[in-house]
Formats: C-alpha cells, sequence, structure tokens
C-alpha cells in the first residue's frame, strides 16, 4: 500500500486524543497523511462509499458534481490503490458501473480520519 502514497503504520503518528493533546501526532500527521485520499475528489468518493454498501457511476457523479472523465480518473486511481473495486454490467443495453468501498479502502480512511482528528485537535489545543 506504501507505494500508492498510504500512511505508514507508525504507532508514534498513530497516537489516538484520549484525554491529552498528542503533538508529536500533529508534528507527523500532515506528511503522514495519505495522499492519494487527501485530494478533495477522491476523499469525497471514499466518503460516499464508507456510509453507502455501493453507487452507481451515474449517483457518485450527481453526488460530486463533477463530469464523466473527472470521476473516471479519479476512481480509477482508487482501483489500482484497491481502495475501491468496480463492477461493470448492463441493465438492458445500457452499461451500468457500481462502486462500492473495499476492506483496505475503509482501513485506508480511517488512517487518513485518525490523522486529520489528531491534527485538529492539537491545533485546537495549542
Amino acid at each position: 500500500m506504501a507505494k500508492h502514497g498510504a500512511a505508514r503504520d507508525d504507532s508514534r503518528s498513530h497516537e489516538r486524543l484520549r484525554g491529552g493533546t498528542v503533538r508529536r501526532a500533529a508534528k507527523h500527521a500532515a506528511p503522514d497523511l495519505d495522499r492519494l485520499i487527501h485530494e478533495r475528489m477522491r476523499l469525497g468518493i471514499v466518503s460516499a462509499l464508507a456510509v453507502n454498501d455501493s453507487l452507481s457511476f451515474s449517483d457518485l457523479k450527481k453526488l460530486m458534481g463533477t463530469t464523466d472523465g473527472n470521476l473516471s480518473v479519479h476512481a480509477r486511481k482508487l482501483e489500482e490503490a484497491e481502495y475501491i473495486a468496480c463492477t461493470k454490467s448492463f441493465e438492458g443495453r445500457m452499461p451500468k458501473t457500481q462502486y462500492r468501498l473495499t476492506a483496505p479502502g475503509r482501513r485506508a480512511l480511517e488512517r487518513y480520519l485518525d490523522h486529520m482528528e489528531a491534527l485538529i485537535h492539537a491545533t485546537r489545543d495549542r
């Protein structure tokens, strides 16, 4: 996963905020952010899929307010990282593309959210 920009599994940068500030977590949060998910459109895609079993290409396009080409490019990057899975089928003669979040994608999103939470808390505690 590291080849796709995934965060390192470094316990010092994964410290949770339970009862106090964690300045080390904030210090390491920015460099450890998963750059693949950090991009706005891709974060929107994985977030939408995290709260839905699956979404069609059309649904994601409407939800994200984007073009076919833009959604395709970002979805493909997430597929290549194995963060989302794509299933293609036909309804009659119409192609239908469905996306779902994979287990590695869910873990990557959780790590990303943990890093952001640590950064927010450490910043607010200043």
